[in-house]
């Protein structure tokens, strides 16, 4: 038989005309398993970098129906935001029909490729019909206290014209199109994620099957401290500064503060200054650049004196106060108790500004030069001296509440979520502003606020709702008064943050979600897509979770119980993009060589977590496999002979063992963080023995044909194609998915003998099959007889053989 892409198209058919893959979410009888794929801007067509998510998900998802399970598999597309956006602007149309042009597009092309979703349950989250829904998520944060506007220096991208989270600044430049960023002063919407800091650290332990590395980005993301706060009074006046420090234990050299150039207090302390307007341009200096640029190893750091003195405490000495540009507002409370001797920033500072240095803790050994930072014996500590940094910590802190000059806190890096947008495509934030009522949510009732049509779209770093009339001039719902809409659009990452829970009941109009349904349902038994994800995607996909859960919607607390992070799929070493020319399109291949061959070479390039390079002429070589594979199907169909079974030849013997050995360690990686290429691999090798067999005549037609099916139903997962269509051939079941995982049957697994190298002078010449429990003269007597070893030996002689038993024979000569 011949594999084409006819073969792919009529399978495709028939997988729709049956609905194989669609299931009710209705019934509870049957064993479930949610297998989901993180689901796609639809920006642009995909190319096979995109396609190694969809495929490993497709594999993971037909598997799991082989043995038994009622898998929900469904799709939907991450509509909305920056991407589909930006790639509207640049190909001059409008984001809708930009959007829905190319889900249509991947649509076709996911259905090529055989992946099987449940088309019935898919979303879309630029369709009122979803969105709707987001708004009554974002007015139920709202009713919590958990979705506030406030004025906040924010990350703004130039080149976008719109506002950034923390999390889409990647080395101080925009995440979307690398403009640097720069610090701007704007009203915005936060989702108050900060309250959920702890409970989204503690529940790492649910975590059980997440990748360490995902837990680890997540952690120090939300950057749990403990330290103290500790009270500065400014002298001469009634302020008092306050300070957070996990290093306490280094107060007594504490030389001078320094204030962040956004802190509250700093009008207050500088309104007599001497030199008030330099400090001024100071900060209008320090407010210009990029906040992020403080973290590079460079970074020049400067600053200014305020003209005040604080009062340590601990001392009684007063230390100058100073405006220094790399001090952070958002962690702590942007005011740093600096100590030159012990930490290098603030070293670099004094050294500059010639600012005291005392040293306060003795290393344990020798260091190199510079300050020290680690941790040691306390000097010049007055009543501390001699304790270890870790007793002075406790007893300092004491000391320090029992005074009143301190307390004892904890701070996280984590800050919390900024969700507007000044951008058009997007889901509109549900808020309107009376000139009598002020702030008004819009009653829950009246959703979804349309995103109206629009023919300019262009940003300019006003929403472009801005403009548009008829949406945002409309009447309060407390009082009826002519009333002004919130502008601004959400953050698309709000849109993903709950579309796992919508796939269980899509059509749902009354509630975003069946409680009872998703509560079944979830959580995700397996959730598959990109580690760049770690951070923003999982994070506040948790975040909701937590906050349903705590509005009784939710029965569980995690919603994605095993995550998998793919690898990208490189050419000529560099992620696939159209910029760079080295984009490979999936319909070339799937016309010459079919789908089939382009999903086994995908999960055959290397360990699905790593990252792969996409290699032609390896492709031709999966091809080349798997027309191998399909031609013992013409030998069967050419062998004479009954299919009655008879008593094993030791050839056939042989055979079968090596298909249920075949068989556990196939399904062993599947289940084993989906080792995908290996366990290809050694369908390969069962491919090989069986031709082995068949040249040595020793093979009749029954074990053929068991060895042929049991190859193509365990390809089933990786080509569900080619394997359907030789299920029919072999007189199988309708469909290869109906047919069960195979098991492998024990008493092949025993073996009593097995295959070792025969080397000479450490070099492999030969391999021989031996029995397991042969001694060992046996087995050198056997290596010595072999044709091709006798061959290569000739006239030398044989100094010693060496045996490691049932690994190797390595003959010295």
């Amino acid at each position: 038989m011949n594999y084409n892409k006819e073969i792919d198209k009529k399978w495709q058919d028939f997988w729709e005309s049956r609905r194989v893959f669609n299931i009710d979410t209705n019934d509870k009888t049957k064993l479930k398993y949610y297998c989901l794929v993180m689901f796609p801007y639809p920006s642009s067509e995909l190319h096979v970098g995109h396609a190694r998510n969809y495929i490993i998900g497709d594999a993971v998802a037909r598997y799991k129906k082989m043995q038994g399970f009622y898998v929900l598999n469904p799709i939907g597309w991450d509509a909305f935001g920056l991407p589909a956006e930006n790639q509207a602007i640049k190909h001059k149309v409008n984001p809708r029909e930009w959007t829905l042009k190319n889900i249509k597009r991947i649509t076709e092309q996911l259905k090529s490729w055989g992946i099987s979703y449940d088309w019935e349950r898919e979303v879309t989250t630029c369709l009122p019909r979803y969105y709707k829904w987001t708004q009554w998520l974002f007015l139920k944060l709202y009713k919590k206290g958990l979705a506030y506007k406030k004025e906040a220096s924010v990350n703004w991208c130039d080149s976008c014209k719109t506002v950034l989270a923390n999390e889409l600044v990647i080395m101080g430049k925009c995440e979307r199109c690398s403009t640097p960023v720069t610090q701007k002063k704007l009203k915005q919407w936060f989702f108050k994620i900060t309250d959920y800091a702890q409970r989204l650290l503690d529940d790492m332990k649910l975590l059980k099957e997440w990748p360490e590395r995902v837990k680890t980005m997540q952690e120090n993301w939300i950057g749990r401290s403990e330290g103290v706060e500790i009270i500065f009074p400014v002298a001469g006046s009634g302020i008092k500064l306050q300070c957070f420090t996990t290093r306490v234990d280094t107060i007594f050299g504490a030389t001078f503060l320094a204030l962040n150039w956004e802190h509250p207090l700093i009008g207050e302390l500088i309104k007599d200054a001497e030199n008030k307007t330099e400090i001024e341009v100071f900060l209008r200096m320090v407010k210009a650049e990029s906040a992020f640029n403080t973290f590079a190893d460079d970074f020049e750091k400067k600053g200014i004196f305020t003209g005040k003195f604080a009062v340590n405490s601990m001392t009684g000495e007063k230390i100058p106060i100073w405006i220094a540009n790399y001090i952070l507002s958002g962690y702590g409370t942007g005011a740093i108790m600096c100590v030159p001797a012990h930490d290098k920033r603030d070293f670099e500072f004094s050294r500059k500004y010639n600012l005291p240095v005392t040293e306060v803790i003795k290393p344990s050994g020798e260091v190199p030069g510079g300050p020290y930072e680690g941790e040691g014996t306390l000097i010049n500590s007055r009543d501390f001296n001699n304790l270890s940094s870790e007793e002075a910590k406790e007893k300092i802190a004491d000391y320090m509440e029992s005074k009143e000059i301190g307390k004892r806190s904890i701070n996280y890096k984590l800050r919390d979520w900024l969700v507007s947008r000044q951008r058009y495509w997007g889901a509109p934030i549900p808020v309107i502003y009376c000139p009598e009522c002020k702030e008004v949510p819009v009653p829950y009732e009246d959703l979804p606020v349309l995103l109206p049509k629009v023919s300019e779209f262009l940003p300019t770093g006003r929403s472009p709702l801005t403009y548009i009339e008829n949406f945002i001039n409309t009447k309060c719902p407390k009082c009826g008064r002519k009333a002004k809409r919130e502008t601004d659009t959400m953050d698309t990452f709000v849109d993903s943050s709950w579309y796992f829970l919508r796939y269980v009941s899509p059509r749902n109009d009354e509630s975003p979600f069946s409680t009872d349904k998703v509560n079944y349902w979830l959580p995700v038994d397996q959730y598959i897509g990109g580690v760049e994800h770690a951070i923003l995607h999982l994070m506040y996909s948790r975040f909701i979770n937590k906050f349903l859960m705590d509005e009784k919607l939710l029965q569980f607390p995690e919603p994605f119980k095993r995550l998998f992070t793919q690898g990208m799929i490189v050419k000529n070493g560099a992620k696939m993009s159209k910029s760079k020319g080295n984009v490979v399109a999936p319909d070339y291949i799937i016309d010459k060589y079919g789908a089939d061959t382009m999903r086994l070479y995908i999960l055959f390039m290397g360990p699905p977590h790593k990252d792969a390079e996409w290699q032609d002429g390896s492709l031709l070589g999966v091809w080349r496999f798997m027309q191998r594979a399909i031609r013992l199907l013409d030998i069967l169909k050419e062998m004479p002979g009954s299919q009655e079974k008879e008593e094993l030849n030791e050839s056939e013997e042989d055979v079968i063992k090596k298909i249920h050995a075949t068989i556990k360690e196939v399904t062993r990686d599947l289940e084993d963080s989906f080792q995908f290429n290996t366990a290809i691999s050694r369908i390969m090798e069962l491919v090989n023995k069986v031709y082995k067999g068949i040249n040595g005549g020793g093979l009749r037609k029954q074990v053929i044909k068991e060895g042929v099916e049991v190859v193509f139903t365990l390809l089933a997962p990786f080509t569900p194609h080619i394997s359907e269509e030789v299920n029919v051939l072999l007189g199988g079941v309708p469909s290869v998915l109906d047919k069960k995982w195979p098991v492998a049957e024990e008493r092949y697994l025993k073996e009593d003998s097995l295959e070792i190298p025969v080397l000479i002078n450490g070099r492999v010449r030969e391999k021989t099959v031996i029995g397991i429990d042969w001694p060992e003269e046996k087995v050198k007597e056997k290596a010595l007889v072999l044709p091709r070893i006798r061959e290569l030996l000739g006239d030398r002689k044989v100094k010693k053989i060496i045996y490691v038993r049932n690994k190797i024979v390595n003959i010295v000569a």
